[in-house]
């Protein structure tokens, strides 16, 4: 964020009671206590807080200082605004008894969590199904309200909060995904500067950048101009936690910039534009290690994925996305709990992955010994 240079700060209190005294006559009792005292420090007081509110009033009033509503408001100027948040989706697996109905919108959900104060995250069936002869039937479904809080992992799901009978049980055999929150004031401000600093004209990259950037879901993306020959233009996007899109999210964007005719896109005349998800480049590490004592190989190797995960968020679709070797192994160092490492290996080798145009690097599997 950036910061205001020092407005009205010299208006304290004191300073200006003490300039309102020094302008009466000097025959008059000043002290503190005295009635002249006493009368204009009220005064003074407002007056300081009104200098307060008047830094405030600045400060809301600049993109790189303001927040929340504001810096809505800032960025309607230019026609951009904050993006809603999106529901989880995935799909969940009904048991029962053969020719049982799960009806459209029925509701499923995860069991609320006393100890650690988590509700229950609901779903809702995007469709009618029956069960088959299996004695099961797996339908889609998303989220009740957006948000990350919705992916949850697989096997959560385990509640029917929309009572069914002839069914028995109910579970998501895979992590349900996609869900993203509001978006935060610092992913709207990045957007704000994009537009204004590289403003669009009749479709050049910045356009189509700032385009793919307007739909929700989409953390990132690269244009590609002319990668079909002329007129071709291919968007490659990324989600918010810097992976690969689900299907949903990349024909969002084709709809938002360059939908099948007639309907009309932001796209201009004659340009054709193919929307992709980014392809995820796995990571795979492994070492021996030395450990302290200090903590367990678990808590490690926990720690050590979520640094390679933040390492990797940072890299995605940056103007040098390679993954380096040896910032793996300092990661590995910097460990609580590591003392030393031996026989290092990313995707078996011991030198940086170059990660291509269209392609996100992110954590595979980890192996620590």
């Amino acid at each position: 964020m950036a910061s205001l240079p020092d407005y009205l700060v010299e208006q304290t209190e004191e300073e200006i009671r003490s300039r309102m005294l020094v302008s009466l006559p000097s025959d008059l009792d000043k002290s503190e206590g005295s009635y002249i005292w006493d009368a204009l420090a009220p005064a003074s007081i407002e007056l300081a807080l009104a200098a307060l509110q008047s830094q405030e009033v600045l400060r809301r009033g600049f993109a790189g200082t303001t927040f929340g509503p504001y810096l809505d408001l800032r960025c309607a100027e230019r026609g951009i605004t904050r993006k809603d948040a999106i529901k989880a989706v995935g799909q969940v697996k009904f048991t029962g008894a053969s020719g049982t109905v799960v009806p459209q919108g029925s509701r499923v959900g995860t069991l609320a969590d006393n100890i650690h104060g988590t509700s229950s995250v609901m779903f809702e069936t995007l469709d009618a199904v029956v069960v088959d002869n299996s004695g099961y039937v797996m339908v889609s479904v998303s989220a009740v309200d957006g948000g990350t809080k919705g992916n949850v992992p697989s096997g959560a799901i385990s509640l029917l909060v929309t009572p069914i009978v002839g069914i028995t049980s109910v579970t998501n055999p895979a992590q349900m995904t996609s869900g993203a929150d509001v978006e935060k004031d610092d992913s709207l401000l990045n957007r704000y500067y994009a537009k204004v600093r590289s403003p669009g004209t009749s479709g050049n990259k910045a356009d189509y950048l700032n385009w793919a950037l307007d739909v929700a879901g989409v953390g990132a993306a690269q244009v590609l101009p002319l990668w079909q020959g002329p007129g071709t233009v291919k968007v490659v996007i990324i989600g918010t936690d810097k992976r690969s899109v689900p299907s949903s999210i990349v024909t969002a964007v084709q709809q938002y910039i360059y939908p099948a005719p007639p309907l009309v896109g932001k796209a201009p005349i004659g340009a054709v534009v193919t929307v992709e998800a980014a392809a995820e480049v796995a990571i795979g590490i492994q070492a021996d290690l030395t450990l302290n004592g200090t903590r367990t190989l678990a808590q490690v190797k926990n720690d050590f994925t979520e640094a390679v995960r933040a390492y990797l968020y940072e890299l995605a679709f940056s103007n040098d996305p390679a993954v380096r070797y040896v910032r793996i192994g300092s990661l590995l160092l910097d460990t609580p709990g590591v003392q030393d490492y031996v026989n290092l290996l990313m995707n078996g080798g011991s030198s940086n992955i170059a990660i291509n145009v269209g392609q996100v690097a992110v954590v595979g599997t980890v192996s620590l010994v």
